[in-house]
C-alpha cells in the first residue's frame, strides 16, 4: 500500500483498539472513520489483493455475513464485519483490524453498496431481500432496487447471488444490457429461501402491474418479469445445491428463516470454489450473531434475545420465539428511525395466548397496537420488573435496535 494508506490503518487499528480499551465500544466505526479522514482511498487501498463478498439486504446482512465468513472459512482466513458495522468506516476498520487475508466476507448496508461496490470491486455480491425499513429516513423499497440496479450496470462482471423468492431484488440483479456500452448483464445465481412478507412486492418495478403468486411461484401481469429457477433450494432442514445433491443443516440459531440464511451462505462461498459439503458443517458453529439469539441465565430465567426492526423481521421474530413469556421493547432514537407508524403494519396476533410484558421509550405506541391487535399486555418500567414478572423458565426478548442494545447491556453481554 501506499505510505499513506499504511499510516491511516495503523491509526486505525490503534484508535479502535483505544475504544475498546477505555469502553467506549469495540471500535468497529470511529476506527474506520479516522483512518478515512487520513486516506480517503483506504477502503480502496485495504481491498486490494483480496477476494471479496459483500452481503446486503433490508434483513438478515448480519447472520447471513456471519454464516458466509464460516463458509468461506474453508479456504482460509477472512476479515470481517462481525460487529454489524455496516456503512464504509465499519469496513475499512474490519479490514484493516483483519491485516493481510486472502478473503474478505462483509455486510453492507443497503443504502452504502453502490459506494461499497466501487472501492472493493468484489468476486460476488449476494442481495437478499428488500422491504419497508425507517421510512422517516430511509429510501423507499423501488427507490432502493433502483440504484442497485443501476450500481450492477456499472460492476457488470461482478458475480450475484440473489433471492428468487423478492420481485424487486430479481429486477435489480437483472438489469437491461447496454448495447452501446457492449455490457452483458451480470451472472446471477439464484436462492430460493421463501418470502413471508409480501407487502412490499405486489406492484411490478419494471412496468406498474399487479404482480401475482401461486404457492412459491410469482409473475407479472404486464410483462415478463417472473421468479426464475432457483439454484439452491431449502428444503426440510437443509439445502439443495444446484447438482440436485441435499445438505442437512444443523444450525444453533432458531427459526427457518436462518435455513435460508444458510443456503445463501452456502451459495456466496460456492462462487469462491468451496464445496458445500466441506463447509456446511461449519454453520453450526455461529451461535450468537452480534448478540442476536444469545441466551443468558438469570434467576432461573433463560433469556433469548431477539432483534426485529422492521415488520418483515418482526414475523420472523414471531417465528423463532417459543411459546413463552415475551417481552416486547421499542424505543424511537436515531438508530431506530423516529416514526413508530410501522408497527401498525405488524400483525401480532402470534402472541396471543401467552404472557405479553412491553417496555422502552415508545412502549405507550406498542400499548396502543396491542390493544387493536386485542393481545393482552403488561407495561413495565425495567428489565429487571420483567424478570421478577415471569414464572421460570424461557423468556423471549424481541426488540428494536437500541432497546435491544440497552437490554444487553442490562444483562452485561459483550460481543
Amino acid at each position: 500500500m501506499p505510505l499513506r494508506a499504511k499510516v491511516a490503518s495503523s491509526v486505525s487499528r490503534t484508535a479502535a483498539a483505544l475504544s475498546r480499551a477505555a469502553g467506549r465500544g469495540d471500535g468497529s466505526v470511529i476506527g474506520g472513520w479516522i483512518g478515512l479522514k487520513i486516506d480517503p482511498d483506504l477502503l480502496a487501498h485495504l481491498s486490494a489483493g483480496r477476494a471479496i463478498a459483500l452481503i446486503s439486504g433490508t434483513n438478515g446482512k448480519t447472520t447471513t455475513t456471519r454464516l458466509a465468513a464460516a463458509a468461506v472459512g474453508v479456504l482460509g482466513r477472512v476479515a470481517t464485519n462481525s460487529f454489524g458495522a455496516n456503512m464504509p468506516t465499519g469496513h475499512t476498520s474490519a479490514l484493516a483490524k483483519a491485516g493481510s487475508t486472502p478473503y474478505a466476507v462483509l455486510e453492507v448496508d443497503e443504502h452504502y453498496l453502490a459506494q461499497v461496490l466501487e472501492a472493493t470491486e468484489p468476486h460476488v455480491v449476494a442481495l437478499l431481500n428488500l422491504s419497508r425499513d425507517q421510512l422517516d429516513r430511509a429510501k423507499e423499497v423501488a427507490m432502493m432496487a433502483q440504484l442497485w440496479r443501476a450500481a450492477l450496470v456499472r460492476h457488470a462482471d461482478v458475480r450475484v447471488v440473489a433471492n428468487a423468492d423478492d420481485p424487486m431484488v430479481v429486477w435489480a440483479a437483472t438489469p437491461p444490457a447496454d448495447p452501446a456500452r457492449g455490457v452483458d448483464t451480470p451472472h446471477v445465481t439464484w436462492f430460493s429461501a421463501g418470502q413471508r412478507w409480501h407487502d412490499d412486492s405486489w406492484v411490478c418495478p419494471e412496468c406498474g402491474s399487479t404482480i401475482r403468486r401461486s404457492a412459491e411461484h410469482w409473475w407479472c401481469t404486464g410483462c415478463p418479469l417472473r421468479r426464475p429457477e432457483p439454484h439452491w433450494t431449502v428444503e426440510d432442514d437443509g439445502v439443495l445445491d444446484p447438482t440436485g445433491a441435499w445438505h442437512k443443516v444443523r444450525l444453533q440459531l432458531p427459526g427457518k428463516v436462518n435455513i435460508g440464511n444458510a443456503a445463501t451462505a452456502l451459495a456466496v462461498a460456492a462462487e469462491f470454489g468451496v464445496r458445500p459439503v466441506d463447509a456446511v458443517s461449519r454453520l453450526g458453529a455461529v451461535t450468537s450473531v452480534a448478540g442476536r439469539y444469545a441466551q443468558v441465565d438469570r434467576d432461573g430465567r433463560n433469556i433469548r434475545l431477539l432483534l426485529a426492526k422492521n415488520p418483515a423481521s418482526w414475523l420472523e421474530a414471531f417465528d423463532m420465539a417459543d411459546e413463552a413469556p415475551t417481552l416486547l421493547s421499542i424505543n424511537a432514537r436515531d438508530p431506530d428511525g423516529l416514526d413508530t407508524s410501522w408497527l401498525f403494519d405488524v400483525d401480532f396476533a402470534p402472541l396471543r395466548g401467552r404472557q405479553v410484558l412491553i417496555t422502552g421509550d415508545r412502549a405507550y405506541d406498542l400499548a396502543v397496537r396491542l390493544e387493536i391487535n386485542d393481545v393482552p399486555f403488561q407495561h413495565i418500567r425495567t428489565f429487571d420488573e420483567a424478570v421478577r414478572a415471569v414464572p421460570p423458565g424461557r423468556l423471549e426478548v424481541i426488540a428494536n435496535y437500541t432497546a435491544f442494545q440497552d437490554i444487553r447491556a442490562e444483562l452485561d453481554r459483550v460481543n
